[in-house]
């Protein structure tokens, strides 16, 4: 009698072992600048921007203007985050944005 072997569906295929998220480290490590802890968690868009802000003009290891750099990591963290972010949070951060681009006194 033939045995008949169950076809694996594509989820249930051989996974890898978990890595280290290289976007989770650049965000708690970052190179250019040394952020407050948890800063991408408050709920308050100017306290956000403000603190980014300050740690962009604080950097030397930057390589581009502060704003840019704050920015960048701004954005960095939202499109990261993906679904994870929750509406309420990615409403703040989206806010934050427009604190960073009135405190560098740039266009919206």
């Amino acid at each position: 009698m033939p045995t008949t072997r169950r076809k694996r569906s594509p989820s249930h295929s051989r996974r890898r072992p978990a890595k280290k998220r290289w976007s989770a480290e650049v965000t708690a490590h970052s190179n250019a600048l040394d952020l407050d802890r948890s800063v991408f968690t408050w709920k308050d868009p100017r306290r956000i921007a403000r603190s980014l802000k300050h740690s962009a003009d604080r950097s030397r290891r930057r390589k581009s203007d502060p704003y840019r750099s704050a920015m960048s990591m701004l954005t960095f963290y939202v499109n990261r985050a993906g679904k994870n972010l929750g509406a309420r949070q990615r409403g703040v951060l989206e806010r934050a944005k427009g604190e960073l681009r009135r405190l560098y006194k740039r266009p919206a």
